[in-house]
């Protein structure tokens, strides 16, 4: 006659499909902050997050809402947006002494010129380090909104308004 059960039940976040418990664990070996970057349908939100034994600690936070208050009067959840608050988030992990993070891309999938990277590509300009290779970045014309500028016509501003909210957010961390 048997006893107990013949299988181990797995863990509540990966049985969700919510966490990938080996990658997770990879990134935290590796004792650098992590980058967080989660696009949602109107903001992209970008943290550092540095591991502890008791919990995460969120270093640095961005919001893409928060760009208003820099001038950007466009949408918030494009890839110029990312841009942005990666930049923007850049500039708040240097405050807070944040010289390297490396990218936790969770289980959203990896697609080369996306958010994502927009964002990575921000925090990397914005001057926190991270090992990245230039061929998943979007091009510069795609980081600057001129591929929107070119589809609709009332959005003729946004790469002059990108760059002067660009400008507004580097001199923030100066």
């Amino acid at each position: 006659m048997a006893t107990g059960a013949t299988y181990s039940v797995r863990y509540r976040r990966k049985r969700q499909k919510r966490t990938d418990y080996k990658r997770r664990l990879n990134l935290l070996k590796s004792g650098i902050a992590r980058f967080v970057s989660r696009p949602t349908n109107k903001h992209i939100i970008t943290q550092i997050i540095q591991y502890s034994p008791e919990s995460d600690m969120v270093v640095a936070q961005a919001n893409s809402g928060e760009l208003i208050k820099y001038g950007w009067n466009h949408c918030t959840s494009n890839i110029p947006a990312a841009y942005l608050t990666g930049l923007l988030c850049a500039v708040k992990a240097k405050e807070a002494g944040v010289k390297e993070a490396i990218l936790d891309t969770g289980l959203y999938p990896q697609v080369n010129g996306s958010r994502m990277y927009s964002s990575l590509k921000g925090l990397i300009d914005g001057g926190v380090s991270s090992n990245a290779s230039e061929d998943i970045f979007p091009d510069e014309e795609r980081l600057q909104g001129a591929h929107i500028a070119a589809y609709l016509d009332r959005s003729k501003s946004i790469v002059e308004d990108f760059k002067k909210t660009k400008n507004k957010i580097l001199e923030t961390g100066k």
